[in-house]
């Protein structure tokens, strides 16, 4: 059953996008993501000839770096169908979520910066739209060696604040601190979106919001991370030494501002977070149904064989519940995004997650012994999956936090 099937019928010109989008993800993304996941070193991933470089040139060339910035600065907000645009980062996901998460995490910064009405901000929206190269890439910077879930937990205690923190000096903030190994593109990034400490009495509670470049004096780089999933997703840490700041970037000041909004984030990423996955869960059924088919067992394909039938039609549930359930909360978190629902974006992303991991295991115990050689990718989606119960906030924290939504 194709998603039109399920999600009724798309515009013709969306349509059309989806079938180059298909073709990208398994002609270019599945492949590559496939030759970076076997890379010796994660220091190989983003070296100089990488098939990295390649993935966000092409990404960049079909224009869906600027899917989510307005036309007014030179985006196509507002172009695309809403449905269209959930099945293009679903497949994007079914191709590679790891790669998926680059790219995504690479606009991301240059999505935000749309939104606010300073000139010098918007202006870097612009110029991520106008680029074609793949030269500006974005980071999330709020992930620290002692904080990870808990930024979301709205911590209070003094002693638990950000370890990233800025001190404003007439027109200037100046920066020190670190963040960990585990900011996405935080490698190869150009620009940052940087979540920071201004109130250090208030805690978790006291910290703004700034878009910065991160060519400024005074920031260095960690070593990528050498991690079991999601390999083609570059990370690695962001160290400040005293970083001077034009006040300019610091786009949002005020903690209290911030934390009036901070279900609106939690939302955003974790609704994405849902869709990516709930294709890589469909990607492993597929793969399983594929050799269930070719696999010859007693004289019979083994899909012939009961117990098989059961698991695959237990594991196509699954990810069709999956699939349904981040199709649904995206919808209505596009429609209103000024107050998304977090309980169902957050229960999205760790049904999708736990669910995308689910069946990639029972599609390593169809494959047998082949479901654990890299020849096959099953292999490879398990690992990525379960990197993504941790990812973007650990499932178990997730759910005590988004509880408080209900």
């Amino acid at each position: 059953m194709t998603l039109q099937n399920i999600d009724g019928p798309i515009r013709k010109d969306a349509e059309a996008m989806l079938d180059v989008i298909t073709k990208f993800s398994m002609e270019v993304m599945r492949p590559a993501g496939i030759e970076l996941d076997r890379m010796a070193s994660p220091k190989d991933v983003i070296a100089s000839g990488s098939v990295l470089w390649e993935v966000h040139k092409k990404f960049r060339e079909l224009g869906l770096h600027t899917l989510q910035i307005p036309e007014s600065l030179g985006g196509m907000g507002g172009q695309i169908d809403p449905v269209a645009a959930i099945q293009i980062y679903e497949q994007m996901g079914y191709a590679d979520a790891g790669l998926t998460i680059s790219l995504s995490a690479s606009a991301r910064t240059f999505h935000l910066a749309a939104l606010f009405s300073n000139p010098d901000i918007q202006q870097l929206a612009r110029d991520f739209c106008e680029d074609r190269e793949g030269k500006m890439i974005g980071c999330w910077a709020i992930t620290e060696p002692d904080h990870g879930t808990d930024w979301g937990m709205g911590n209070a205690i003094p002693e638990c604040g950000p370890s990233v923190r800025a001190v404003l000096k007439g027109n200037e903030y100046i920066l020190n601190g670190e963040k960990s190994a585990w900011v996405s593109n935080g490698t190869i990034a150009t620009h940052a979106t940087l979540h920071v400490g201004l109130e250090p009495g208030r805690g978790m509670q006291g910290h703004g919001l700034a878009i910065l470049p991160l060519d400024l004096p005074g920031i260095t780089r960690g070593k990528p991370l050498d991690k079991m999933g999601q390999r083609p997703l570059n990370q690695g840490g962001i160290f400040f030494e005293d970083v001077v700041l034009p006040k300019k970037y610091m786009v949002v000041p005020s903690p209290d501002f911030l934390n009036t909004r901070a279900g609106q984030g939690l939302a955003a990423v974790n609704g994405g977070m849902a869709i990516v996955f709930a294709g890589l869960a469909r990607a492993a059924f597929d793969e399983a149904f594929r050799y269930s088919k070719e696999r010859i067992q007693g004289g019979v394909p083994i899909f012939e064989h009961a117990n098989i039938k059961q698991k695959l039609m237990k594991m196509f549930a699954q990810t069709e519940a999956a699939r349904a359930a981040a199709r649904q909360m995206a919808l209505y978190n596009w429609k209103n995004p000024s107050s998304p629902s977090v309980t169902h974006a957050v229960a999205a992303k760790c049904f999708s997650t736990q669910t995308a991991f689910d069946v990639a295991s029972d599609a390593i115990q169809i494959l047998g012994g082949y479901g654990l050689a890299k020849e096959y990718p099953v292999e490879k989606m398990f690992r990525d999956a379960r990197t993504s119960m941790i990812e973007d906030g650990c499932n178990d924290a997730l759910a005590i936090k988004a509880a408080e939504y209900l």
